[in-house]
């Protein structure tokens, strides 16, 4: 009787030669139980099946591709496609990579750190050629260079001191340049809704805090998770405060938290812009809707998709090449939401 695998003490651990010694067969066979069950006799079918189900093998795709240097693989994660953002990126993600013949892996995160490890651990399994990511906050203050074994794109969102490739707004200057906007308006009480999961976040509160302060005004602000019925919620208990001490303006940091507002602004029964101006990020298809209609900071999202594509395939071409991050500009589109001043 053959000696027992040493995997065994560790079944995750077990490789294609294991499971072959184990059914006392070849690994060729093993492959063709894998990639074409009934070209094998079944006796012998039945013996592989039976050592990967105690081995506890799972047949990693990378296995099959060992005689592939590289593949026609790239994975985008993003942080939660409902996001119109993440949508429009996507898209431009996806025709940039059909253009240059690769296949795209789409995941979603849903801004949960453990969700996303699983993707980018699913891509090394896969194999893939590179991974364009906009990461969780937690994934940013904890990466490490060389952490993965295929290079990444941070998009929308990354550490000051980036390691890796990075394409992002100006995240700072877009809201200061949407303070300034409401302050422009005669707006003194000026309440932001930011998101709370993601430096981009952060770095907006930056811009409007330092916009507040440089006008001897105290900021205030709401973190919250990025997503429609948080804004509503937040915004509802800004709005529900008495005259005086309600904000007279509130800016949201995202497309979903702007939506929220407004929910919360039309429920409390409040005129834009004379009872309460509103202002957010995002040029989505609904802000048009609304009379009035809603200023926006739009963002580039198909610049951004298109230029962290362009720099996972340099990437790919040239993997010692220096890191390079990209800041693009935002448009403030003005509209009556906010234009208090007339």
């Amino acid at each position: 009787m053959g000696s027992m695998p040493s995997s065994l003490a560790n079944p995750g651990s077990a490789s294609i030669k294991d499971v072959a010694q184990r059914a006392g067969v070849s690994t060729t066979t093993v492959s063709r139980v894998l990639t074409d069950a009934d070209a094998v006799r079944p006796a012998l079918r039945e013996r592989v099946q039976q050592a990967i189900a105690e081995l506890g093998w799972r047949p990693s795709l990378a296995a099959r591709r060992l005689r592939q240097r590289t593949t026609s693989l790239i994975g985008l994660v993003v942080a939660d496609i409902r996001n119109p953002f993440f949508t429009a990126i996507s898209r431009a993600v996806e025709d940039m990579a059909y253009a240059a013949g690769l296949r795209l892996i789409l995941c979603n995160s849903d801004e949960d750190p453990a969700k996303e490890r699983s993707y980018l651990e699913l891509m090394a399994d896969e194999r893939a050629s590179g991974v364009i990511l906009a990461p969780t906050l937690e994934f940013t203050e904890r990466h490490a260079p060389g952490q993965w074994p295929f290079p990444l794109v941070m998009v929308d969102r990354a550490p000051q001191a980036a390691v890796t490739d990075a394409v992002l707004l100006d995240n700072t200057g877009a809201a200061g340049e949407l303070t300034r906007h409401l302050l422009s308006q005669g707006c003194r009480r000026i309440a932001l809704l930011a998101g709370s999961h993601s430096t981009t976040g952060r770095q907006r509160q930056a811009g409007y805090e330092a916009v507040l302060r440089e006008a001897g005004l105290a900021p205030r602000v709401q973190a919250l998770r990025p997503d429609a019925q948080a804004g509503q919620d937040g915004a509802a208990g800004l709005l529900a405060e008495p005259d005086g001490t309600r904000p007279d303006a509130l800016l949201a940091t995202s497309g979903l938290l702007l939506l929220g507002a407004w929910r919360a602004a039309r429920a409390a029964g409040l005129a834009l812009p004379h009872d309460l101006a509103l202002a957010g990020f995002d040029d989505n298809d609904w802000t048009t809707m609304p009379e009035p209609a809603i200023t926006v900071l739009a963002q580039p999202t198909q610049d951004i998709g298109r230029s962290a594509t362009e720099l996972l395939l340099q990437r790919m071409a040239q993997p010692d090449r220096a890191p390079r991050r990209i800041v693009l500009q935002g448009q403030l589109l003005v509209r009556g939401s906010s234009l208090r001043a007339g």
